[in-house]
């Protein structure tokens, strides 16, 4: 009747209990309260680090029930009153309720969140209890012919269920006293007292690294909920993002070593899952658009954020699937699909949209204790790496690679603390593992507007190149590879790294040699370097042109494809490029793409490339062209399937070759080609 999977992830300190149905089999319901209870008495051996007293207090009660249970069932083939069935399905509601708030409270990661709530959860318990006293309350146990000892054990439960107290402990109650304080003492710039700190997390089962890192995880999750209104949405992201302060705070001082690895992602087993899937599974059902923000609602239905919303603001009530009345209208992110949409769209070519809400920065709804207390992680690190041993300098690396990812806010703590220069003298590491945290933190750092100036002035191009050359891993080079395309975003840094003679070969060596991940940086490197004209003859100087024809020919990647034909038709924007590309005999490969490419991305650079081709090479490759009788067919497809930047490259070289065949046939006249004005179809 009800399993412990509701189909979809629950907000911490919900309950989105299933109710029964007026005609519910009398042995169903039963069988479930049966159950649900035994899964509740399983929460015995369990730790709780909030409300512990409580939550055994209330087990015990359900406990008692389930003799009771037992014995009923004899009655359930004769069948039982509507009045018993009635109050059984009350003790139904509230048996899942406690079961959904013993797992919050028994949670990993929910531990901070919930001790500080504790005072709610202890009023939850004492709310739940009290309606299991009122449902036997009223139930008319006359009707039932049960054993006086079941009877009196029921009676007692009654008794004690209404009786019961459920006050807020001591320990959560020093929790919350020692937490406010410390995000006061954050707030007024003062480090708060290591005893003090441990004495929190021990109280709470917070012993690790790993476990402090589940904290921060829950509670970002949290502050990405949306909220019913503005003052409780204030409210609860001050002290969320306190909480999370703290708790970032306490990771990164209190604890010494790092218990757990960065994983690193299967290419190869992503891959064949996302074979299996289309666009299609991505579209919203309202919008019937690829979804940028998937997010699940009561049901268990996922809509674009944006279009449920709507939905929702038009005064509907209802799933939109379903037509099911809901509840309540609360978003829950669809964290498991907004990545395969994202790495379905890296796997196709596609330009994924990116959320609005992607690397939010907190230091506008964060409390300013929080914000004091990233601040003061940030020098803490710094302070490591420019003073630590090894073992400190890995580890403030590693501890800046996973903060630098989070938020905006902490790549600006860092930066301001100064990490960049100690991180750059790292990339000369003898040990893989601490190169690998700073290139990785480096790169996060250079997607802030004010890395870019301060990595190149500390000497950080030649530095990186030399990680592209000599990284001692691949996923080091391939890191590497990507914050040299964040640099190439600045004109004068484009330039830079191009007059570097070891840089472009290095990344052609990536292409070369890298893994899928890597390939695919060094592609996007050398895209952001051609945005700057004198790269171009470095990069065909360095024979990139036939690097990249075979790498086309033998990566099965479609996403690789792409970005080789991306690379080709930058290259080709200039007459020396295209020369270059058609003397490598690339031209009938990229025919045969345009016919054997499945993704749109695909197809529209390859006519990007023809059409550049035509433009700096004339009427030869125009002749070859024109004699292909699939050409025709794929470019009246693009146009009309196509983007609107692909459809009217589509339209430009149908006319091309058009006036072609027009002139040859009645003229001996030299074609001129249009100079259009060539936009990358990047």
């Amino acid at each position: 009747m009800i399993g412990k999977d509701n189909g979809f992830y629950r907000r911490i300190f919900t309950f989105p209990a299933v109710y029964p149905c007026d005609s519910i089999n009398p042995t169903t319901l039963l069988t479930s309260l049966t159950d649900l209870a035994v899964d509740i008495c399983e929460y015995k051996s369990k730790i709780f680090s909030t409300n512990s007293k409580n939550a055994r207090q209330i087990i015990l009660l359900v406990s008692n029930l389930i003799l009771f249970f037992d014995e009923i069932r004899v009655f359930t083939e004769s069948g039982l009153p509507d009045s018993v069935l009635l109050c059984f399905s009350e003790l139904h509601l509230d048996l899942q309720k406690i079961r959904f708030l013993l797992e919050d409270c028994t949670s990993e990661g929910a531990r901070i969140w919930m001790a500080m709530k504790s005072d709610q959860v202890a009023n939850q318990f004492r709310v739940l209890a009290r309606g299991m006293g009122v449902a036997l309350e009223v139930l008319p146990l006359w009707l039932l012919d049960i054993p006086i000892e079941v009877k009196e054990l029921v009676e007692l439960v009654k008794m004690q269920a209404q009786k019961a107290r459920f006050e807020v402990e001591p320990d959560d109650k020093l929790v919350t006293r020692d937490v406010l304080l410390i995000l006061n003492q954050f707030e007024n710039g003062v480090a708060p007292d290591r005893n003090v700190i441990k004495e929190v997390l021990d109280i709470i089962g917070v012993q690790t690294w790993s476990d402090c890192n589940k904290e921060v995880k829950l509670l970002d999750t949290e502050i990405g909920f949306e909220y019913s209104n503005e003052e409780e949405k204030r409210r609860k992201l001050r002290l969320l993002s306190g909480l999370m302060g703290f708790i970032t705070y306490s990771r990164c001082v209190l604890f010494d070593s790092i218990d757990i690895r960065i994983p690193q992602i299967d290419c190869n087993s992503s891959n064949q899952l996302l074979r299996c899937l289309n666009s299609d599974d991505f579209r919203c059902p309202i919008s019937l658009e690829a979804m940028k923000d998937p997010v699940t609602i009561e049901t268990g239905h996922t809509y674009d954020r944006s279009s449920i919303l709507k939905w929702f603001r038009a005064g509907n009530r209802t799933c939109p699937n379903t037509g099911r009345r809901l509840e309540t209208t609360e978003l829950i992110p669809n964290l498991v699909l907004k990545g395969l949409i994202r790495n379905y769209c890296i796997e196709n070519g596609i330009p994924a949209a990116e959320s609005n809400r992607k690397n939010r920065d907190i230091s506008k709804t964060a409390h300013p204790g929080s914000l004091a207390a990233l601040k003061m992680v940030a020098c803490f690190l710094v302070d490591k790496l420019a003073n630590g041993d090894s073992v400190d300098k890995n580890k403030a690396a590693q501890e800046i690679r996973l903060l630098s990812k989070a938020s905006i806010f902490n790549r600006s703590c860092l930066l301001e603390a100064g990490a960049i220069p100690y991180l750059l003298n790292l990339l000369l590491s003898n040990d893989s593992v601490c190169q690998e945290n700073s290139i990785a933190g480096l790169l996060n750092l250079s997607k802030h507007s004010k890395s870019k100036a301060l990595i190149v002035e500390n000497g950080g191009i030649e530095l990186i190149v030399h990680v592209l050359k000599k990284g001692l891993k691949m996923e080091a080079k391939q890191h590497g590879a990507a914050t040299l395309f964040y640099l190439a975003s600045i004109e004068e840094y484009r330039k830079s790294i191009g007059e570097n003679c070891e840089a472009i070969p290095a990344l052609l060596n990536l292409i070369k040699e890298g893994n899928h991940r890597a390939t695919k940086n060094g592609l996007v490197a050398i895209f952001g370097l051609l945005m700057h004209p004198s790269n171009h003859w470095r990069v065909i100087t360095a024979g990139a042109v036939p690097l990249l024809l075979t790498v086309l020919i033998s990566s099965e990647n479609e996403d690789i494809v792409t970005d080789c034909l991306a690379v080709f038709v930058s290259l080709a924007e200039k007459p020396d490029g295209a020369k270059a590309i058609l003397s490598s005999g690339a031209l009938l490969q990229i025919m045969g793409m345009l016919d054997s490419a499945t993704s749109r991305a695909a197809k529209e650079q390859c006519v990007a490339l023809l059409l550049a081709l035509c433009i700096n090479c004339g009427t030869d490759v125009v002749a070859l062209l024109v004699k292909s009788p699939s050409l025709m067919v794929s470019l009246y497809s693009l146009m009309s399937d196509g983007t609107s930047r692909g459809s009217k490259k589509a339209s430009t070289l149908i006319r091309i070759l058009h006036e072609f065949h027009e002139r040859s046939s009645s003229t001996s006249k030299t074609l001129v080609l249009p100079r259009e004005h060539f936009v990358r179809a990047w």
